[in-house]
């Protein structure tokens, strides 16, 4: 009679794990399903297509939130200065400088988010720091009339009815606190409730708000070995560097950026068999791989300078 074999006491464990890893699999195709929604495709004017990330509601409001406390913080500022001078000042004096402050915050409650985006990153600081942007929705250039179309909407949909808000508080009437809140809220709830996440302004402008990461560049390379004089201790010749094409420097640079050790002294060992290269005394693998990277790179500029390729390691021409 066979036995059947009973599990393990640690495989036991393993539905649970499993478990465990499908719940994170599902929660990641949900985190990627809801990701793709926000991601459009445009074709600009000159007909290149373009992927686009649209900003969240959240980080909207976040960049909204960090402009008025900018804002804000000016307004203030500038504020306690005018009393500090005011003290000195005469009657007349003061009242000359007051006018000209309420100047001075008008300008920057209605025009600063109209200077900063109409400027070639098109972001206000607190778009900025959630690395967003505004773009137009047809690919093309984002002009001054939507940039003034969008800002100029924002007084209606926030500074209207906050007016409304402080003129019931402080007026007879609790109507017009209430009309100015339920006027506010159904604006700024707008982005929320359509697919663009876009606010009235941006559907009267024809904009949008995208995600704008700053991008990080990698190191190159080649300059390590510059840096470090490998070049004077690996001479490769000529016939060494032709052993390898294109195809084989992206592969070598994904091994150097990417892979473990182990991998690096595999491919190290491989690339001189192939070269007949002598491993030195002293010679590790990360500074052989990074030699002939950079002296593998020189040498196909050099023929793709004179109209010649050399594609991958079979290409003999």
């Amino acid at each position: 009679m066979t036995k059947i074999p009973t599990p393990a006491q640690g495989q036991q464990k393993s539905p649970i794990v499993s478990m465990e890893a499908a719940t994170q699999r599902r929660a990641r195709m949900a985190e990627a399903m809801r990701q793709s929604k926000l991601v459009r495709n445009l074709i600009t004017p000159e007909g290149a297509a373009i992927r686009l990330k649209l900003a969240t509601a959240g980080e909207r409001a976040g960049a909204f939130l960090i402009d008025i406390i900018i804002q804000w913080a000016i307004v203030i500022a500038t504020f306690l200065g005018l009393i500090f001078v005011m003290g000195a000042m005469r009657n007349e004096s003061m009242n000359i400088a007051f006018a000209v402050w309420l100047v001075f915050f008008f300008f920057v409650r209605n025009f600063y988010y109209i200077i900063f985006e109409i400027g070639q990153r098109a972001a206000t600081p607190g778009k900025r720091a959630l690395g967003l942007r505004v773009a137009a929705r047809d690919g093309g250039r984002l002009t001054a009339n939507s940039v003034l179309a969008r800002n100029f909407i924002r007084e209606i949909e926030v500074g209207l009815p906050f007016q409304f808000s402080l003129m019931g508080m402080f007026g007879s009437s609790g109507w017009m606190a209430l009309l100015g809140l339920v006027w506010s809220c159904v604006f700024l709830l707008f982005p929320i409730f359509n697919k663009d996440k876009m606010r009235v302004g941006d559907l009267i402008a024809g904009t949008w708000v995208i995600r704008a990461p700053k991008a990080k560049l990698m190191h190159d390379i080649a300059s390590v070995t510059v840096n470090q004089g490998g070049s004077s201790r690996y001479a490769f010749s000529t016939a060494q560097t032709d052993a390898y094409g294109i195809h084989e420097l992206h592969v070598l640079e994904d091994v150097l950026r990417q892979s473990t050790p182990d991998i690096k002294k595999q491919v190290a060992e491989r690339i001189r068999i192939k070269i007949g290269w002598v491993k030195q005394a002293g010679e590790t693998d990360l500074a052989f791989l990074e030699s002939y990277y950079g002296a593998l790179r020189r040498r196909l500029e050099q023929r793709m300078l004179l109209g010649d390729r050399k594609a991958d390691k079979f290409d003999v021409r």
